[in-house]
């Protein structure tokens, strides 16, 4: 009798050791997503609650660097190159860490994202921007930590923090125009010499008209400086086809010249079989 009562104790401490209860987090994480212009911007950070405490000038004390948030870093992410505080910076990841006051805060963009909390001994190296921006009074306390896109534009927004009754909003720049004004000048300068070769080699592959082919590889081969092997291949197929043997042949022999110099065994064999079989000497 003692050992059943002792194994199915023995149970019993196994099944609560092994039992797993989900309870909700005190700061729930969150992820905001947001295009700015041509730009995609994620933000990465924890939303704690006021819970009828006093947060700026207690919680978070004023003049102290804050991490922005609760648990790991506040993580800010751009796919392009952007500017904070008139300063351009990098496209890429960037903890977000803060030194509040009463009046105004300093915002600091710090190149090293992970971990949890402000970095025990801080690094100026590793700011990559700091603003100051001034707080404005709302007219109702916000009870969770909130993080916004605000005042949404083509070339840039606010990054707006709120809790309690603060809104500081970091104002930051994205390079839209400069993106757009490429785009405009490379589609009404006309095709490149990829999308000549591209076409090309889908004309020739395709069956489609191998002249109109021709030209096009012509052209390609016109804008490309140094053409490399595999490029001089597909010229010595499309010139093969258009009846052009002796343009061919030049061309396989270069394309074969590379090929050797890159060490590229399928890319030798195919040029010399060519060569073999178009009847070069």
């Amino acid at each position: 009798m003692k050992k059943l009562l002792l194994v199915a104790a023995m149970a019993l401490c196994t099944v609560g050791a092994s039992a797993q209860i989900n309870t909700p987090a005190p700061s729930p994480f969150s992820k905001v997503e947001q295009v700015v212009g041509l730009t995609e911007v994620s933000l990465e950070y924890s939303r704690p609650a006021m819970r009828g405490r006093t947060i700026f000038g207690n919680l978070v004390p004023y003049g102290k660097i804050w991490r922005t948030g609760a648990n790991q870093r506040t993580k800010i992410t751009f796919s392009t190159d952007f500017t904070v505080g008139g300063k351009e910076l990098k496209a890429g990841t960037y903890a977000i860490f803060t030194k509040p006051e009463a009046s105004s805060w300093t915002v600091y963009f710090y190149t090293e994202y992970q971990g949890g909390g402000a970095p025990r001994e801080w690094d100026d190296s590793k700011v990559a921007a700091m603003v100051n921006v001034p707080v404005q009074k709302m007219p109702m306390d916000i009870e969770s930590f909130t993080i916004t896109f605000d005042d949404l534009k083509s070339d840039g927004a606010n990054l707006g923090i709120l809790w309690e009754n603060a809104y500081v909003g970091v104002p930051f720049g994205v390079p839209t125009d400069k993106t757009v004004s490429a785009q405009i000048e490379k589609v009404m300068a006309g095709p490149g010499a990829g999308d000549y070769y591209a076409a090309a080699v889908y004309m020739a592959e395709n069956g489609k008209d191998i002249n109109t082919a021709k030209e096009y590889m012509d052209k390609a081969m016109s804008m490309i400086k140094e053409p490399r092997f595999w490029q001089l291949r597909q010229q010595s197929l499309i010139l093969a086809k258009s009846g052009d043997k002796k343009g061919a042949i030049k061309a396989a022999k270069a394309s074969l010249v590379g090929a050797k110099e890159a060490g590229n065994e399928d890319y030798i064999k195919l040029n010399t079989d060519s060569l073999k079989e178009w009847g070069a000497k």
